[in-house]
């Protein structure tokens, strides 16, 4: 009884994440169809649970079009504790503005467990959205992000959390021990990341880790670009480090432009 008890109540809180991440993805008004079609989710019980957070006031409800949005008190509860340039939304909004002006995808990554998971996510133009959105993750040795992320730790712990990846994958899916060790020690020492992104078919990834005051543990910011475009690593990172910056200052523009010399067309 104890262990369907405690089934049911991860399935509540994954439910209300979901209307949450749901908002969070630019949708500023929602029905309970277009959360029942996104989620897969039974009627009933989601009209429900989108009354119980009305009742909290973390919703608004229109009584004409019977839509849903979020209201301030949700808004705080995103920002609370968070260190800067998150809690001002300053490293959100440059986010946004990176994806919107390199027409690129723009996540901000962190380790849960042995994945790597994405924090926040502003979809780009020219990459397709597929399954990458707030929340998805992947194993850390599937992907440079992961590697990046893994050679914050140490290369003793990285060492040993890639070998655990190894022994536990499938045959299929085992990589060269070797290789992904010398990958986290050479992005270590950069801090700095770049290669196929292993997030969506067909792309690349550079991506590079954040101060170690921004968040309890490390997170990496990571463009998502088609495979085919030509880019200026170099001009890209400038990028990066730039905005990261400017998030950083006091009272720093997030609306700078965007280094439009990373595209070499």
């Amino acid at each position: 009884m104890a262990t369907a008890l405690d089934s049911n109540k991860t399935k509540i809180a994954r439910r209300v994440i979901e209307v949450f991440e749901f908002f969070a993805s630019e949708q500023r008004r929602a029905t309970v169809m277009d959360i029942v079609r996104r989620y897969d989710r039974p009627q009933s019980s989601t009209s429900e649970l989108l009354g119980a957070l009305v009742e909290m006031g973390l919703l608004y409800k229109d009584p004409q079009s019977r839509s849903y949005s979020p209201t301030p008190r949700l808004a705080a509860f995103g920002f609370a504790a968070q260190p800067e340039p998150i809690a001002s939304g300053r490293l959100f909004a440059y986010m946004d503005r990176l994806a919107q002006t390199s027409r690129s995808g723009v996540g901000l990554f962190g380790i849960v467990g042995t994945h790597v998971q994405v924090f926040r996510w502003a979809q780009g133009a020219d990459v397709p959205n597929g399954d990458l959105e707030c929340g998805a993750s992947m194993l850390l040795s599937a992907s440079p992000v992961g590697l990046l992320l893994l050679s914050s730790l140490g290369l003793g712990p990285a060492g040993k959390m890639l070998w655990r990846l190894n022994a536990e994958a499938e045959p299929a899916d085992r990589f060269n021990l070797a290789e992904a060790n010398e990958a986290v020690a050479r992005y270590g020492q950069a801090g700095y990341a770049t290669g196929p992104s292993g997030l969506v078919p067909d792309t690349k990834v550079a991506a590079m880790l954040l101060p170690e005051a921004v968040g309890e543990r490390r997170l990496a910011l990571g463009v998502v670009y088609p495979a085919t475009a030509a880019v200026d690593p170099d001009a890209l990172r400038a990028t990066l480090e730039h905005g990261v910056q400017n998030c950083l200052a006091d009272g720093g523009d997030v609306s700078a432009p965007f280094v439009r010399s990373m595209m070499v067309i």
